[in-house]
């Protein structure tokens, strides 16, 4: 990969990694405004500390590389994550979308370069 193309994927897995970690922050220090946001989008409140601890989880897996398959189903989680707080924000009609659809944006950068470090073909 050039070194172009490695600040690209630094960059954006960093801005990813970030949004995650705020997200995951969000969950743990603000949760009763967290358990009132996931109840009124339609979502179970158990559900907010198994996600904080996979979205860290994720974030170091991608950083690592060590296990390539792993590194996929993490990135897979992200993507799955950030659709479908779109799809949910969007429906709800709360105006709070925009930073699932900023994630995905930085997710499908960084993807695209990871793929590429490893030497996949688009």
């Amino acid at each position: 990969m050039k070194k172009s193309q490695l600040w690209i994927y630094r960059i954006s897995t960093g801005l990813l990694s970030l949004l995650m970690l705020f997200s995951a922050s969000n969950y743990i220090f603000n949760n009763a405004e967290v358990q009132q946001a996931f109840t009124g989008l339609g979502f179970p409140v158990y559900l907010i500390y198994p996600m904080a601890i996979a979205k860290v989880a994720g974030i170091i897996v991608i950083w690592t590389k060590r296990i390539g398959w792993l590194t996929d189903w993490a990135y897979a989680g992200f993507f799955f994550n950030l659709l479908l707080a779109a799809s949910a924000h969007i429906n709800a009609g709360d105006g709070q979308a925009i930073g699932a659809l900023m994630g995905l944006v930085f997710f499908t950068v960084s993807f695209y370069f990871y793929r590429k470090s490893i030497g996949v073909k688009s």
